[in-house]
């Protein structure tokens, strides 16, 4: 027996009345919602991944927040409360300061890298017809290396002794010094970490133009014959959900995961090399045994990342039309 439309349509319906009631946390079905004997069950079947959260999430977070109001011994013997001194160190510190300025200029310039270029190879990407599976695979493979390698990778490249792009400045004239030079480290630095993050922007990218209908692209082909045009008003809109998803996770990036390729470019290195400031965080923590300031400086950072998260919520995605 054939399904009839009637049926069919009485089907969908069926279909969306339940993704309705599994998306607002009910069931279609009340009969079938899952009951336990005991209350406490459901909190068990919890505890683990509470556990990890409050652990290594919610008492680093305390801690770092108390200790920022005591001035610790280096040797552990004890502590002094101070209470905003440490804040107040830190925001009139010209060392931190000159930090913050270079840590929002690297969050900027390596999102905007890191985003345009995977966009644009997701794009040329979707186009390719012959090879396309080797095409992808070479670019996504750069996400399978570790941070810290990737930094190590890199420095061999800007080596100072043996770097090709050492030989390759010195062909035009410039004598790059990585790791003296402030501006050819925080250079070294951009291009490592957008190198690393692309092949992260362009999976995604890429899922996204691959999701958009055929029908859509059809369309787009007769409204306008401009291929920048059709990007510009039709595929761009579409990939706004993936865009604005992008940009959190590439922030978060530049803030936070950075760290092992700067730590590889900087260390042992002359002390006037850029950092941001998850780095000084580690070099006034451990380093310098400042645990009072560098949690000061965590708690700050804490805050700023926060912040910036909040502002694009608030901001950003209204202009997000996820359809």
């Amino acid at each position: 027996m054939t399904d009839t439309p009637l049926n069919m349509v009485e089907a969908d319906q069926t279909l969306v009345t339940r993704l309705r009631a599994w998306w607002s946390g009910e069931t279609a079905n009340p009969a079938k919602r899952v009951q336990f004997d005991r209350p406490l069950t459901p909190w068990l079947f919890l505890l683990p991944q509470l556990a990890v959260v409050v652990i290594f999430f919610y008492w680093p977070s305390v801690q770092a927040v108390t200790s920022s109001f005591y001035l610790e011994d280096p040797f552990g013997f004890g502590s002094t409360f101070v209470g905003m001194e440490n804040y107040t160190d830190a925001l009139n510190s010209s060392e931190y300061l000159g930090t913050a300025a270079f840590t929002a200029f690297f969050c900027v310039v390596v999102t905007t890298l890191a985003l345009s270029i995977g966009l644009l190879l997701a794009v040329k990407a979707d186009k390719v017809i012959r090879g396309a599976e080797s095409y992808k695979t070479l670019l996504i493979s750069v996400y399978a290396i570790a941070p810290p390698v990737a930094g190590l990778i890199g420095m061999m490249f800007f080596d100072m002794h043996m770097g090709p792009l050492k030989d390759l400045a010195a062909f035009f004239g410039y004598d790059l010094k990585v790791g003296i030079n402030y501006w050819d480290t925080a250079t070294a630095l951009i291009v490592i970490a957008v190198w690393k993050q692309i092949p992260y922007n362009f999976i995604f990218f890429l899922s996204g133009l691959q999701s958009v209908p055929v029908s859509v692209r059809e369309a787009a082909l007769i409204d306008a014959q401009s291929g920048w045009r059709r990007f510009w008003d039709i595929t761009l809109p579409l990939l706004a959900p993936t865009a604005f998803f992008l940009l959190v996770i590439n922030i978060t990036y530049t803030m936070f995961d950075t760290f092992p390729i700067i730590d590889v470019i900087v260390k042992d290195k002359p002390a006037n090399n850029p950092m941001t400031l998850v780095y000084k965080v580690y070099l006034d923590g451990f380093k310098g045994n400042d645990i009072g300031g560098s949690s000061a400086q965590s708690v700050i950072l804490m805050g700023v990342v926060a912040l910036l998260t909040v502002l694009q919520f608030r901001f950003l995605e209204r202009r997000v039309h996820y359809g």
